[in-house]
């Protein structure tokens, strides 16, 4: 890329000051992830509040998996998760749950225990945390032990009980290759296409507030062949960086003087297409998190024919795994306060998106005469009776 600041006889610019020479490159939120590799607080701030395509992501799996029902072959289980806290509802605990998952790569659920009539303490409800102040406890070989939670200059301990497995906490982390006791979030790893997207809106709105002045060269029209001084030079470098580059800069007007001329130049943010680029930054960020850009609005995709097949596809590839994921860790968790035949599995015969699904299965079931009752039932995912 030509350097406007460059002068014909110099000789090739240091590195530092090629480094210099990108305004726009400022990946806030990766930086932040280097230094703290799961900082829960920057991905809400960076990734969650300030941009659109992550919360959407964020706010429609939340959503699309907290709607899915969770039936249990057990009626004390079967209340337990379709109970909250008073002032909450079940939805609204698994929606934040979902929403910590997504955001943070791991999500905390607290059974509230109550005694029975035999004295014996089993969950009545539960409730979701958020997963920052939490930290593992193991033993001497490396087991775990249970977690603390440490918020407030307060501490709560959350055992595991070695011989039953009980414990009042529940963990569920995404995959991360990298920690076995933290998982990794999509917004992490969206963390590059968040600030691109992020910058970039940045970069547009302090262009538009500063009149949209695009940018170009100073060039010196100077008599006789004379050229700057080596300090004039430096101090005019200086100035125009400090004053007039990064996004909060952008078009600020220029007073010249001394035979200085500006003459405007093809790199505008028209012609980088700043808008093609957080289009492309914003198809990652959806990419990562498992939502087909159709469902957020994105123009330009045409991977789906419609919006039910890209439909379709998001509750298969997306929610489905996620809610069937958690199924079986509420199962293995809740086994053994209630038992190890408990059974835990998703409702998708009231999931809307699939009822066209489920109707050509059924049909293709009942028109099998080779197959039982008790065959169709299980591969339909219903409960085969005894």
């Amino acid at each position: 890329m030509l350097n406007p600041f460059r002068r014909a006889a110099a000789s090739p610019l240091p590195v530092p000051e090629q480094k210099a020479a990108r305004p726009l490159v400022a990946l806030e939120l990766r930086r932040q992830g280097q230094g703290t590799a799961r900082d829960f607080g920057a991905l809400c701030r960076e990734g969650y509040a300030r941009n659109p395509i992550a919360y959407r992501c964020v706010r429609l799996i939340a959503e699309s998996a907290a709607s899915v029902r969770l039936q249990a072959n057990d009626p004390d289980v079967a209340r337990v998760l379709s109970r909250g806290l008073p002032g909450q509802s079940a939805v609204e605990t698994f929606e934040a749950f979902y929403g910590y998952l997504q955001v943070g790569g791991t999500a905390f659920l607290e059974a509230v225990l109550s005694p029975d009539l035999d004295g014996d303490e089993r969950p009545i409800a539960v409730v979701a945390h958020r997963p920052d102040g939490f930290a593992m406890g193991t033993d001497s070989k490396g087991r775990s032990t249970g977690w603390e939670q440490t918020r407030d200059d307060k501490t709560r301990r959350f055992p595991r009980d070695q011989l039953s497995g009980r414990s009042a906490l529940h963990n569920m982390r995404l995959f991360n290759p990298a920690d076995d006791c933290a998982g990794l979030s999509p917004l992490s790893a969206a963390a590059q296409a968040v600030d691109l997207h992020n910058r970039g809106g940045a970069w547009a709105k302090a262009l538009l507030e500063n009149s949209a002045r695009p940018s170009g060269a100073l060039i010196v029209n100077a008599q006789g062949g004379d050229r700057l001084s080596d300090e004039q030079f430096d101090r005019l470098k200086a100035e125009l960086e400090g004053n007039f580059s990064g996004p909060s800069r952008a078009g600020r007007p220029m007073v010249l003087e001394g035979g200085l001329d500006w003459k405007s130049m093809s790199l505008s943010p028209a012609d980088m297409d700043f808008t093609a680029t957080r289009r492309e930054a914003a198809r990652d960020i959806a990419l990562a998190f498992g939502v087909p850009p159709m469902l957020l609005g994105i123009p330009g995709d045409n991977t789906y024919a419609n919006y039910r097949e890209a439909n379709q596809a998001f509750w298969r590839q997306t929610i489905i795994p996620l809610v069937a994921k958690t199924a079986a860790g509420l199962q293995d968790w809740m086994a053994p306060f209630f038992g190890d035949d408990l059974r835990i599995a998703p409702d998708l015969d009231r999931v809307p998106a699939l009822a066209e699904e489920r109707a050509i299965l059924w049909k293709r079931l009942s028109d099998a005469s080779f197959v039982t009752e008790a065959e169709a039932r299980d591969i339909a995912g219903l409960e085969v009776a005894p």
